[in-house]
């Protein structure tokens, strides 16, 4: 099947529409207030309402209370809720299958991913313990390709036109995270990256 394909960070109406058009399946909006992209809720609203019913639409949260969670999902008419911080599983498994659960720390064990059992997918970053993604950095994907589940597994960090073939290769993953690589500034997308990057990816298969 063909990856999965996530841009994230997107705050402008615009750039959702582009990443769209070109064949995203998932746009994400950051609602953590110490983001670079961090958008308001007016704003995400006018985001989703523009590409809604045509993309999956995840709002990015860290350390949020899963009542803020599950309010924010309803009142912005959001698809997904991607935890980025350092959630419990309970508050996970209250979301259930709207939940992305993402790890910041590597190694990621089958037995850390069995903790989450009721998740739409996961989600594995650049290990950093002072940013919550965006980092533009690149690890060793190739450390996730032991790993496997009936979920979606993304891969994120530092992925681009030029390597996002290497990058699912290596880890064997489900699909890409894509957020800094196809950028012009944080949270301005860049449209012929944008484009470059779903022509790269075209006929690969995961």
């Amino acid at each position: 099947m063909k990856p999965i394909v996530k841009i994230c960070g997107i705050t402008r109406v615009q750039d959702a529409i582009v990443a769209t058009m070109l064949g995203a399946d998932l746009i994400g909006l950051n609602l953590f207030p110490k983001s670079p992209r961090s958008i308001s809720l007016a704003k995400a609203r006018e985001i989703a309402d523009a590409v809604r019913g045509n993309v999956q639409i995840v709002g990015v949260f860290v350390n949020t209370p899963t009542t803020q969670v599950k309010a924010a999902l309803d009142l912005l008419g959001l698809d997904l809720a991607q935890l980025h911080g350092d959630e419990w599983p309970e508050e996970v498994q209250a979301l259930g299958r709207r939940a992305i659960k993402v790890f910041r720390s590597l190694p990621v064990t089958e037995s850390q991913l069995s903790r989450y059992p009721s998740v739409w997918g996961y989600l594995v970053d650049t290990p950093n313990p002072k940013l919550f993604g965006g980092t533009g950095v690149v690890w060793d994907w190739s450390s996730l390709r032991a790993v496997s589940s009936q979920r979606p597994i993304l891969v994120a960090g530092g992925i681009n036109p030029e390597n996002a073939r290497r990058a699912l290769a290596e880890s064997g993953a489900s699909g890409l995270d894509v957020n800094s690589g196809v950028e012009s500034a944080p949270g301005i997308k860049n449209a012929a990256k944008l484009q470059r990057l779903f022509e790269e990816l075209k006929g690969v298969e995961v």
